[in-house]
């Protein structure tokens, strides 16, 4: 193909606001890809300072260091995980020795899962790390913008 026929086939855009093909979706204006990019940027961040695990097992030990021993299926409530994905995360930190899993005694059906010592140990000494993450993904935006940020996102959720 050549590039003139190329052109007629691919409009060129001047500007992420041109509506090239008329049908006015514009991706660098659209949430979910704006999203997607900002948790890039952030899931960069985090694998630079905390290399051994991902967000989604941080944010796990996160809620177990609030919430203590809890049941397998509410912990994955608590941090927006389905079922398949939170048992995968559970397996993964338990063969790490940082989690563990007991049968509730109150139901046998149900797993309780909790830090181990090791698992408490790591996630309290590596939090600050987990607070910098946070600090370096919003430092484009000022101290107000962070905060509104915040609120709009949680608002959405």
């Amino acid at each position: 193909m050549t590039d003139q026929a190329e052109q007629a086939v691919i409009p060129e855009a001047n500007g992420p606001d041109d509506e090239v093909s008329g049908h006015g979706y514009v991706l660098d204006e659209q949430i979910g890809y704006l999203l997607r990019k900002a948790y890039q940027r952030n899931a960069v961040i985090f694998s630079e300072k905390i290399q051994d695990l991902t967000p989604t097992q941080f944010a796990v030990m996160a809620r177990l260091t609030e919430l203590g021993s809890v049941s397998q299926n509410r912990l994955g409530r608590t941090v927006g995980l389905d079922v398949a994905t939170t048992k995968g995360v559970v397996d993964r930190l338990g063969a790490r020795g940082l989690l563990q899993s007991e049968k509730d005694p109150g139901d046998k059906r149900r797993q309780l899962i909790s830090l181990t010592e090791k698992g408490d140990l790591y996630f309290r000494s590596n939090a600050k790390l987990g607070l910098e993450v946070s600090a370096e993904t919003t430092a484009p935006l000022t101290a107000s913008e962070r905060r509104t940020l915040s609120r709009l996102l949680k608002k959405i959720q």
